[in-house]
């Protein structure tokens, strides 16, 4: 649907971008909003040894001491970047730490690569990352490209308003009203199913900016994305938490490695099930507010 952390202190999130997602490339800054001594804090991975994988890009890795990995920079709770510092935070980048963990790869063996949405499957069909994990949607159309693991998180359409609306309680309750979201992005169509204004802009920061200063009545994009500006803005905005849609973020990787595929899924099931995935999600996009889903999504194999 989309081509479309640091958790400074105690979660950033991330800007919001991406073809892959709602809509496009853009970024907001950072900014910490939970006390360091409050906040829930990401788990300590452990990084199994003499792993034994058939795979020619786990074999390049192994080789180098290093695995690559293509993500966000620019998304708050998803996947940042501390400029200043270089940290990666948000929960895309939780999720990358516990693959790399599993295929016997410490952080600091972790080379990290920004990549814009449009960017991603060149970079992965020419081998120029290992893998990518950055709110990159499942469909059959990508997968004619490139394989993908998972899915790691169900999101969906939401809608993000001032925590003191009462009006909007999901999209159903937007005819009239004045939605935002950023240009090009397919956000727009499904919105104006329900009878909204919508107002565009070249990025989610700026909608967000207009939402605060009471312009707009409303944001849309993916959840996910919402719920790393909700925690932003803690508690002067909040995701309503009603999606309208169904997007299944996975990892993406070379289209003919099924044994590391394999190997990605057997490592998100193992952390969801060793309750890692609760605990990243908590430190992560949970400092919006929102709760962790009760099911979780099952990796799909193939």
């Amino acid at each position: 649907m989309r081509t479309s952390r640091t958790l400074a202190v105690a979660l950033c999130a991330l800007a919001l971008t991406a073809t892959a997602a709602c809509g496009k490339d853009g970024s907001p800054s950072d900014s910490a909003n939970a006390s360091a001594s409050n906040a829930p804090k990401a788990p300590t991975y452990v990084v199994k040894s003499d792993v034994k994988i058939d795979s020619q890009v786990l074999a390049e890795a192994k080789k180098r001491g290093q695995l690559t990995i293509g993500a966000k920079a620019d998304q708050p709770g998803l996947g940042f970047e501390d400029v200043a510092s270089g940290d990666r935070s948000g929960f895309d980048i939780e999720i990358a730490k516990m693959i790399a963990a599993d295929l016997g790869f410490t952080p600091q063996q972790i080379k990290w690569q920004t990549l814009v949405s449009s960017q991603r499957e060149p970079a992965i069909a020419k081998g120029q990352i290992d893998f990518y994990v950055g709110t990159y949607s499942i469909n059959d159309e990508r997968k004619k490209t490139v394989s993908f693991a998972g899915p790691y998180y169900i999101a969906g359409q939401d809608l993000l308003v001032k925590n003191d609306n009462t009006t909007i309680t999901g999209p159903d309750s937007i005819a009239g009203k004045n939605i935002c979201t950023a240009t090009g992005s397919t956000s727009i169509k499904n919105i104006q199913k329900y009878n909204a204004k919508v107002t565009q802009f070249d990025t989610y920061s700026a909608c967000v900016d207009k939402l605060m200063a009471g312009e707009v009545d409303a944001v849309t994009t993916d959840d996910a994305i919402l719920k790393g500006y909700a925690s932003k803005f803690a508690g002067q905005l909040k995701v309503v938490g009603k999606p309208f849609t169904e997007e299944k973020y996975g990892v993406g990787l070379n289209k003919d490695d099924k044994n590391l595929r394999d190997a990605i899924n057997d490592a998100i099931k193992a952390h969801q099930d060793n309750g890692d995935w609760k605990k990243a999600y908590d430190a992560t996009l949970g400092l919006s507010g929102s709760p962790a889903p009760a099911t979780l999504p099952t990796p799909e194999r193939y």
